[in-house]
């Protein structure tokens, strides 16, 4: 799909953001939110490592204001700019907001090859193990989607 010319410069916009995170100290991420007419309703640069906080991804810090300040009218029309395309955190809040776009520049994949040319080592793997203690575990959740 080819972006149009608002779309292209609110992905570059994006881009800029994570200049700016990266000359801040931070990894190069930049994010944000525009509405159906191009309207940038709110930045955001990753601040992990100035903020101290793992969780601090800019897709994730746009994903918990959208569902908190949008209503869920205002969310349909809205459409996420990234700089690289969200990691697996990011995207689950990004599809809990009610976001329903992300446009990314950079794919996961080709920022896994920029970190394999480099020291810095990649999101390192973990295990899941279950379901376990059915039915016991149901209790909780029974009849609150009801």
């Amino acid at each position: 799909m080819t972006l149009s010319a608002v779309e292209t410069q609110l992905l570059r916009q994006a881009l800029a953001l994570a200049t700016h995170a990266r000359e801040g100290g931070n990894p190069p991420f930049g994010s944000l939110l525009a509405d159906a007419n191009g309207a940038v309703l709110r930045e955001e640069t990753n601040s992990t490592l100035t903020d101290g906080d793992i969780t601090a991804h800019p897709e994730l810090k746009l994903a918990r204001w959208a569902a908190s300040a949008l209503s869920h009218e205002e969310l349909e029309g809205v459409t996420m700019y990234t700089s690289c395309e969200p990691c697996s955190m990011c995207g689950g809040a990004i599809a809990r907001s009610g976001i329903p776009r992300v446009v990314f520049a950079l794919s996961s994949a080709q920022l896994n090859d920029l970190k394999a040319a480099s020291a810095i080592p990649t999101v390192s793997e973990w295990t899941s193990d279950g379901p376990h203690l059915h039915p016991d575990s149901t209790a909780p959740v029974a009849g609150y989607y009801a």
